[in-house]
């Protein structure tokens, strides 16, 4: 059976003052592709929003909108799973990604991907991610060549990620969806849910989606969890 997944991260860049990332995919069954895209329209225009979801754009008058789309999330076969990095300020590059921070990009791509409790080996993938700068291009081709090389080294075979594909996140209700999650998840573990001034509505969101998935969003999940699975990366630190 073939799945697509859309691939989002946040607070990836190396120097951007941010203590931590995380990078995570919403995946369904490519069949069900128009029926969720269209269902997911619907939602929006019966809330009188009809434009794209951004973490960074929210409104507390679309709370309920929010709140209607993470129950729809989890009454439906769409799957999420993230990881979530904290402290990167202590990844050591030189040591484990041959200095290059896009190296360690790569390594956390292949094993939010990897999975095999999560994306069985029998299934091909497509890979739609969005569009973060100019290297797009490299950065497909890279992973794709990482893919096979991991696959047939490790396992002999083919590897089932056949397809991937940029675009921007105005153009996947999907991608919208992982941007979403992504989002609260960071969110909750950069602890900006205590600050004073704080937003109520991410606040809100916070919440419902720990209320839904029976998860706190920043200590991880069970690594056998299907549904909403995050991964909390642990960062081993140099030891004299």
């Amino acid at each position: 059976m073939e799945k697509t997944i859309y691939i989002d991260e946040s607070c990836h860049l190396e120097k951007d003052q941010l203590p931590l990332m995380c990078i995570g995919y919403t995946k369904i069954d490519s069949s069900k592709h128009e029926t969720y895209k269209k269902e997911i329209k619907a939602i929006k225009r019966r809330h009188h929003s009809p434009t794209e979801i951004k973490w960074n754009k929210l409104s507390m008058s679309r709370w309920e909108l929010y709140k209607e789309l993470i129950d729809y999330f989890f009454k439906k076969e769409i799957h999420f799973r993230a990881i979530l990095v904290k402290n990167k300020a202590q990844l050591n590059h030189a040591k484990f990604n041959k200095g290059d921070h896009n190296s360690f990009y790569y390594t956390l791509v292949y094993l939010l991907l990897k999975n095999p409790y999560v994306n069985a080996t029998e299934d091909q993938f497509k890979v739609i991610l969005d569009i973060k700068d100019t290297r797009g291009k490299e950065r497909l081709r890279n992973l794709d060549l990482r893919l096979k090389k991991e696959y047939q080294s490790k396992y002999q075979k083919e590897s089932p990620f056949h397809f991937f594909q940029h675009i921007r996140s105005h153009e996947s209700e999907l991608l919208q969806l992982t941007d979403l999650f992504i989002g609260a998840i960071t969110y909750k573990a950069r602890k900006a849910h205590k600050e004073e001034k704080a937003s109520e509505v991410k606040k809100r969101i916070v919440t419902y989606l720990e209320q839904k998935s029976g998860y706190v969003l920043h200590d991880g999940t069970n690594p056998f969890e299907e549904k909403f699975n995050i991964f909390d990366f642990q960062i081993q630190t140099s030891q004299l």
